[in-house]
């Protein structure tokens, strides 16, 4: 396999996580795949804006969320994001002293 079909089949794993993050499982949270696997959607965007920087690309926190949840990122909170649960919360809390 060369270099350019590699990135291009990293690319397409890529899109195909963001669209299942996105739009088959909006109701996960953030918080609950942070204490699961010590990342979520905001580090996929923050991951994304550092990769746009590198190839410099100058992108801010704000397009980089946009840019991958498709939308404002306040919209999203508002549509998607509910409360975390007390439990949650100490979990995450914990994890990230």
């Amino acid at each position: 396999m060369d270099a350019e079909l590699k990135r291009d089949l990293e690319a397409a794993a890529f899109r195909r996580l963001q669209h299942h993050l996105i739009q088959d499982r909006p109701d996960v949270q953030n918080i609950d795949m942070m204490n699961l696997t010590g990342f979520c959607r905001n580090c996929l965007s923050r991951w994304y804006q550092e990769a746009a920087q590198e190839a410099g690309v100058d992108m801010s926190k704000a397009e980089a969320r946009e840019s991958f949840y498709g939308m404002p990122f306040e919209r999203w909170k508002d549509a998607h994001q509910t409360q975390a649960s007390p439990e949650a919360q100490a979990k995450f809390a914990e994890s990230h002293d």
